[in-house]
């Protein structure tokens, strides 16, 4: 029942940051969109390790380190990761 609680936490914490990404309310390169994303993916990391969900555990830690970076590039060198297209 704990796992499933966590679980919606974590999810509504990566939504959260979505929405307000598509909303306008928030830039994907903010510190709060990607403090929410780097929240929930750790969050879900955690419980898809601890569950021995391999494929969900693949996805949810590739989702907190890209996170992690941006938010990394974001306080350490004080601008948001490059945009390249």
């Amino acid at each position: 029942m704990m796992m499933d609680m966590l679980q919606v936490v974590g999810a509504l914490l990566i939504l959260a940051g979505f929405v307000g990404s598509q909303s306008g309310a928030l830039s994907p390169h903010s510190v709060a969109y990607l403090v929410l994303n780097l929240a929930g993916g750790g969050l879900l990391t955690w419980i898809a390790f601890d569950e021995e969900d391999w494929g969900f555990l693949l996805l949810e830690t590739v989702w907190t380190m890209v996170s992690a970076w941006g938010l990394g590039q974001l306080l350490v060198r004080g601008r948001p990761p490059a945009v390249t297209h």
